[in-house]
């Protein structure tokens, strides 16, 4: 997620707690599941009947409902038009996807998630009504990459293209050195927000705090001034 995607997720009203979702591959089940085990009501959809048996022998949704996405009047009569937020995560079927896409749109469905699997199809979503778009299998990848290529990099959250927040583990180079003597700002360009400690992180940490190294710490910055730390 990126400083584009704010838009959307500011849109969203924070007392909703219905979704629909509409396609029970292992993306859309993975998104059923984990909204069903925060305490949503899912309603989940899809034109495969064996889908939909599964989702409710699994318990991972409230309902669960068979029907064909790209026919809006069954979208209509399935209740699906008065979901705050539907899920489109029939990504690999690209034309019944922006038809879905398209008919969510023109019932009035306010926020409307979809998955792509080009940048093409992406375009297309978006140009239907598609308010967020996502590329699970693209996102996975680069998170792979990234954890092969800096496996000192814990976890990442881009800012933009060109800025990030990452959480890394302390260099050796580090170990026993206070924040102050580090100079990480001067030196590297970066700000340091947060070092962990016994299992948590103690935010805005004091520059007389040593490091050490296996544990664990926070900074923002240009990832090319990132790239710069001795990982």
């Amino acid at each position: 997620m990126n400083l584009s995607s704010l838009g959307f997720f500011r849109s969203l009203r924070k007392d909703n707690h219905q979704f629909a979702v509409i396609g029970l591959g292992r993306f859309g089940r993975a998104v059923c599941s984990t909204l069903h085990r925060l305490g949503y009501e899912v309603l989940a959809t899809d034109i495969d009947e064996k889908n939909v048996n599964q989702v409710m022998s699994e318990h991972i949704a409230a309902h669960a409902v068979q029907l064909d996405s790209t026919d809006s009047v069954a979208l209509k009569e399935a209740g699906i038009y008065e979901f705050d937020t539907v899920i489109v995560a029939i990504g690999n079927y690209i034309q019944e996807s922006i038809i879905t896409t398209l008919n969510l749109k023109e019932g009035g469905v306010p926020h409307i998630v979809a998955k792509a699997s080009s940048g093409v199809h992406c375009k297309l979503l978006h140009r239907v009504g598609a308010d967020h778009v996502v590329f699970p299998e693209y996102e996975a990848g680069c998170e792979l990459a990234r954890s092969l290529t800096k496996p000192a990099i814990l976890d990442r959250f881009d800012l933009d293209p060109d800025n990030s927040i990452v959480e890394v583990i302390v260099p050796d180079e580090f170990h026993g050195k206070t924040i102050g003597d580090l100079q990480i700002r001067n030196r590297y360009g970066l700000n340091l927000l947060a070092v962990s400690q016994d299992g948590k992180f103690e935010i805005n940490p004091d520059p007389k705090k040593r490091l050490e190294k296996g544990s664990a710490m926070v900074v923002i910055g240009c990832n090319r001034d990132i790239n710069r730390l001795p990982i």
